[in-house]
Parts: C-alpha cells; structure tokens; sequence
C-alpha cells in the first residue's frame, strides 16, 4: 500500500514545483495526448528525453518514480505479451497454432510499454510536485468555463481535494491495520482464492468504520465553520502566471512539431 504515489506529495522548490499548477495539470493530460502521435523510435526517443528532463528537474529522484511503476506492473505486463503473442503482420519469428511472434509485434509491444511508463512518470511527476490543495484549486480554475452550463464546478473541486488529501491517510490506514491483522496470526497470502477473500474482511470493516468517522468528523468541522460553497470565497494561495511557465508551454509546442516532424 505504501508504494501508490496517488495524492503524495514531497515538498520541495525545485524549478517543476514552482510551475503553475494549471499549467502542470494542463501539460500532463497534453502529453497523453501527445504521444500517441509516436510512432517510431526517434519520436518516443523525444519523449523519453523530455520525461527525464522533467523527472531530474523535480530534485525528487527517478528511484521514486520506477517504485511507482510497481502496482501497474503486472497490467502493463499483460498488456504487451497480450500485444506480442496476437499482433498481425511483419515477419514471423515463431509461431504455435494460432499464436505467432512477429517483429512488427514486438517492436509494437516495446512501443506500448515506453507509453505507458512516460504516462505513469509524467502523471507521477505532476502529483509529487503539487499539494492535493494545488491540484484541486488549478481544476476549479480550468473547468471554469463549465460554470455557465450550470456545471457545479466549486463543488467538484472540493470532491477532488477530499478525494486526493485523504487517498494517502487511506493507504496509511490500511497499512497499519494489516500490520496489527499480521501480528494477531493472520496471513492474508496463504491458503486458495476463496481463502484469500475471506481475509480480506478482517482488513475491510475497520477500514470502512474508519473511513466513515472521517467522512463525519470533516462533515461536522465543515458545518461548523459554515462552509456554503466556494461561490464568492477568497483564496490564500492566488495561482499567478509566471514567464517560466509560459516557456514551458512554448517548448512543449516545440515538441509536438517536432514530433509531427519526426513522424514516419
């Protein structure tokens, strides 16, 4: 549990975390998009170069991120044996029945692993270097415009903010409860499937009562303070544009031509 990096974040005043969180949220569903458009080896050469870049710009360190590879591994593993042992066309290697590997299939299946680990560091990068505050105040900001169809924006930001402030304190707690199941004899890796699932309650129902008494004590410490929505509320942290993140922006267009360029 502790290796999920979703809603962490390490504080630091490197040159990523002084970035407009708008922008940061804006390029990281930008550079999703923009890899689609590889498709050969310079272009996700390109991108792995920036991602990098980026990664040593944070001072956080690429360990962090591999670590956070980890509980998608075996999904990213699936999915490229899945694309090597049924991908069609090119020269075949070894075949058995119906199952056949080509060279088209495995280079495609190289391709499908590096855009899943630059997604995964690009959207790790973006939670590191920005407080679950940060995110939510930089969504609200950009989905502004929903505000005139009537889209209740104050409100899903403040959903956002619960949901990634107390995603980490979860992972804490759930932790701490198999810690103290382990110490009391329970082994929640023996026995078959059945057994396995049968473990898990143990961990499940004081989680559940615990994630209850928060969700009450935020509701009342809420009430009390006389929350109302974020209609007309100041902020404490006002999101100001700077002119690094301008160039950061440019030099992202700059690598969508150039992407476009190296395209085969």
């Amino acid at each position: 549990m502790d290796k999920i990096l979703l809603g962490r974040y390490i504080k630091g005043n490197s040159l990523i975390h002084q970035l407009d969180p708008r922008l940061k949220i804006f390029l990281s569903f930008y550079f999703i998009g923009i890899i689609f458009l590889c498709n050969n080896w310079q272009t996700y050469g390109l991108l792995a170069a920036l991602t990098l870049v980026c990664v040593w710009l944070t001072h956080v360190g690429i360990g962090f991120f591999v670590k956070g590879l980890r509980p998608l591994l075996w999904l990213i593993l699936f999915t490229v044996v899945v694309q090597i042992l049924f991908s069609t066309g090119g020269e075949v290697l070894w075949q058995l029945g119906f199952i056949k590997i080509t060279d088209v299939g495995l280079k495609d299946a190289v391709f499908i692993f590096c855009r899943f680990v630059l997604i995964i560091f690009m959207s790790t990068l973006l939670t590191l270097t920005t407080t679950p505050l940060e995110i939510a105040d930089g969504l609200e900001s950009l989905m502004m415009p929903l505000k005139k169809l009537h889209v209740p924006v104050y409100e899903i930001a403040l959903m956002l903010s619960i949901a990634l402030r107390f995603i980490p304190l979860l992972m804490d707690e759930t932790t701490k409860i198999m810690n103290a199941q382990r110490s009391r004899g329970l082994n929640f890796a023996e026995g078959n499937l059945l057994q396995k699932a049968k473990s898990v309650i143990p961990l499940l129902i004081p989680l559940f009562i615990s994630s209850f008494n928060r969700a009450e004590e935020l509701a009342y410490a809420m009430e009390a303070r006389g929350y109302q929505g974020g209609e007309g509320r100041t902020k404490y942290r006002v999101q100001i544009w700077q002119g690094k993140d301008t160039v950061a922006l440019i030099l992202f267009g700059v690598i969508t031509l150039a992407l476009i360029w190296l395209r085969s």
